[in-house]
């Protein structure tokens, strides 16, 4: 009897701690997108145009720095200035629609909109059915190496329709590391709710990025 009763009690801490790790992951998310909006909205207002270069450095300096301090409250801090300069660096793009589509607002809108239907969807989908994506961790990270030098052969050799391809096969691959990172926090492959969120938060700024370039290629009416 004994056995049985610690077995329970194992399985209803595990269960705890899982729930909390998925209410934290969405709520620092939350919390998050809001703040990179701001920054975004800032970056949009000051014309700010930081470039490649310190786009590239600020990225992953402050992504490895989450991850370095992921372990302690600075690393909230941490996620807060990696989102928020994420935004900022996103205001150029989002100038570049408003300032070069008459409708760049309503593209930017639609993409927003289409980003968030899709994660909820997918969020559902893996909550409700509790499947268990763990399998799908190589062949993402495969996917992911591949597409990105595929995206910079598009742009080294400036081909807009082999873009929009690859803008939606990332958005394929960000679907599916959304349903990844979900299962693997339901299911206790990831107990880090800082690391939960900045990977969630990147899969949904790239479905956000590939939703507007596909909009803005068959929806936009340039100026």
């Amino acid at each position: 009897m004994q056995p049985e009763i610690t077995t329970l009690t194992a399985k209803k801490t595990s269960v705890l701690a899982t729930n909390k790790v998925l209410r934290n992951t969405y709520f620092l998310l939350s919390l998050t997108l809001v703040f990179s909006a701001i920054t975004a909205i800032l970056s949009m207002a000051s014309n700010a145009q930081p470039g490649a270069i310190i786009s590239i450095i600020g990225m992953f300096g402050l992504l490895f720095l989450t991850q370095a301090l992921r372990n302690s409250v600075w690393g909230i801090f941490s996620a807060f200035a990696f989102t928020g300069f994420m935004g900022y660096v996103l205001g150029p793009t989002l100038n570049f629609y408003i300032h070069n589509f008459s409708n760049g607002g309503q593209l930017i809108i639609t993409a927003l909109g289409g980003t968030g239907a899709i994660f909820l969807a997918l969020s559902a989908y893996t909550l409700m059915t509790r499947k268990n994506f763990s399998y799908m961790g190589g062949f993402l990270s495969a996917a992911i190496m591949v597409a990105f030098i595929a995206s910079l052969a598009g742009l080294f050799f400036h081909m807009p329709l082999f873009q929009l391809f690859i803008s939606g096969i990332f958005m394929l691959i960000c679907s599916a590391l959304i349903m990844y990172y979900t299962s693997a926090i339901i299911h206790g492959g990831e107990t880090n709710y800082i690391m939960a969120t900045i990977s969630i938060y990147v899969a949904l700024l790239n479905i956000f990025m590939g939703l507007l370039n596909i909009l803005g290629a068959f929806a936009g009416n340039r100026n």
